[in-house]
């Protein structure tokens, strides 16, 4: 089944072009480390998913362009052909002269009913390419104006369009010390929209990655493209084919769909994040040898401690003991507690893992049987010069902090009426920042009261 991705603003389109890059030169690389038949299907099923064949011969990706300025939908566009591995449909992008001047409301109010037809006949057509639709995959950032405004208008018109088909949003979220002065209310907005219409979010954070390329890929000057391929690798570690069951003879045919049977139980609790290792420059990746134990450990760990890497981990968090002593302290030393659990695991050796420390009913929810809160998929197909790499993508309160600063700034920002006239001139009223922020807490609710 194949997947259509909608890239959003110059984040998302960014993020988009390396993602397919990724996907591409994952699929065209000599480091499978297994055997041809294996690569052939695992070839077959990335192509199905992502690609659509032209006479060419050159695969075209299941995506549709969007943005409210002309650049980097160009510059994108161009890039890709180039690589003369693959290609964009240039028919199925859509861009204007203006942009949204990082303003939510502009992107939310004017620019998506304006544009709506012509945005949802590309995604139609884009659709229509596909013998079976797994879904779609919206990429945008929260805090500017054209990927979240118009991003969450778009994901509502996706949910309206196709009301059976999977809907995941992959959002960045914004650099902690601002890159945008209204960003905290852009994002307060696209959340609790993308709350309402999407099946799924999947998070990335700036911050975050910022630091996995300083630490673990040793760039001395981080620039956004560095940033944007790291994200790439993650979602490529995730998205590419796998099989989703012990045994299994087919590869996945609807990613979408199994991961949202894992990871998302309860539409109360939408918010994915995802952690791989190793992630190494490649000088240093020659000189590394990884255990499948020793990966597993880490990745088990950064789970409970909240890590997004490896390096630096709390390895003082402890899982809270399912009896806890009469003095307990308060909850135990900030541990991130779990509803479901996805670990994805590639490369060789992968049949002969011990996984059991997820299954840990310590780790999840007391609603939640481990045994369902859990799943694994794998391939013996290596990712990405990778030898052997694991992902987790976990359902869990790992946003929880963030999200409460976030909308702990914008209400401040709100009850003293800052810069609230730049949203109500476009029609967006002081009753839909309330019913956000309401939206907001009680998702905050949910996970801290897991």
């Amino acid at each position: 089944m194949s997947i259509v991705t909608v890239q959003l603003g110059q984040c998302g389109n960014q993020i988009g072009y390396e993602v397919f890059n990724a996907i591409c030169n994952d699929f065209h690389s000599t480091h499978g480390l297994c055997s041809k038949k294996e690569n052939e299907s695992y070839q077959e099923a990335c192509k199905e998913r992502f690609f659509s064949e032209e006479k060419t011969g050159v695969p075209v990706a299941r995506a549709v362009l969007v943005d409210m300025e002309p650049k980097v939908i160009s510059q994108t566009l161009s890039t890709a052909a180039r690589s003369g591995h693959w290609k964009y449909d240039h028919q199925s992008h859509f861009c204007q002269k203006q942009g949204s001047g990082n303003n939510w409301a502009n992107g939310y109010s004017v620019h998506g009913p304006r544009y709506r037809e012509v945005i949802m006949n590309l995604v139609q057509k884009e659709a229509e390419k596909c013998d079976r639709l797994s879904g779609f995959f919206t990429v945008m950032s929260m805090a500017g104006g054209t990927g979240s405004g118009m991003g969450a208008f778009v994901t509502q018109c996706l949910r309206d369009a196709f009301p059976t088909s999977f809907i995941l949003n992959q959002v960045i979220w914004p650099y902690g010390t601002g890159e945008v002065i209204v960003q905290n209310y852009n994002s307060v907005l696209t959340l609790s929209h993308l709350y309402q219409s999407a099946d799924a979010l999947l998070v990335h954070e700036n911050d975050a990655i910022h630091k996995i390329c300083a630490q673990l890929m040793n760039i001395k000057k981080i620039s956004f493209r560095d940033v944007n391929q790291v994200i790439a690798h993650q979602l490529g570690s995730v998205f590419q084919p796998t099989y989703s069951s012990e045994g299994a003879s087919q590869y996945s045919r609807s990613p979408l769909g199994d991961l949202m049977e894992s990871l998302v139980p309860h539409p109360e609790f939408k918010m994915l994040g995802l952690r791989n290792i190793p992630q190494m420059s490649e000088n240093s990746l020659t000189y590394s040898t990884f255990t499948w134990p020793g990966l597993i450990k880490h990745l088990r760990q950064m789970l409970i401690a909240n890590a997004k890497m490896e390096e630096g981990i709390n390895w003082q968090v402890r899982p809270p003991l399912l009896v806890p002593p009469k003095a307990s302290p308060n909850k135990a030393l900030h541990f991130n507690t779990s509803i479901a659990n996805l670990v994805v695991l590639r490369g060789k050796d992968v049949q002969s893992i011990d996984l059991g420390g997820f299954r840990d009913p310590a780790l999840y929810t007391s609603w939640l049987n481990p045994q369902e809160a859990f799943k694994i998929w794998k391939t013996p197909r290596a990712f990405n010069k990778y030898e052997k790499s694991a992902s987790l993508v976990s359902n869990s309160q790992f946003l929880l902090q963030l999200m409460d600063n976030i909308v702990g700034k914008a209400w401040n920002m709100f009850a003293s009426k800052a810069y609230v006239h730049q949203y109500t001139k476009f029609g967006i009223e002081e009753e839909d920042f309330l019913d956000c922020f309401t939206t907001l807490e009680q998702v905050l609710s949910s996970y801290a009261s897991l």
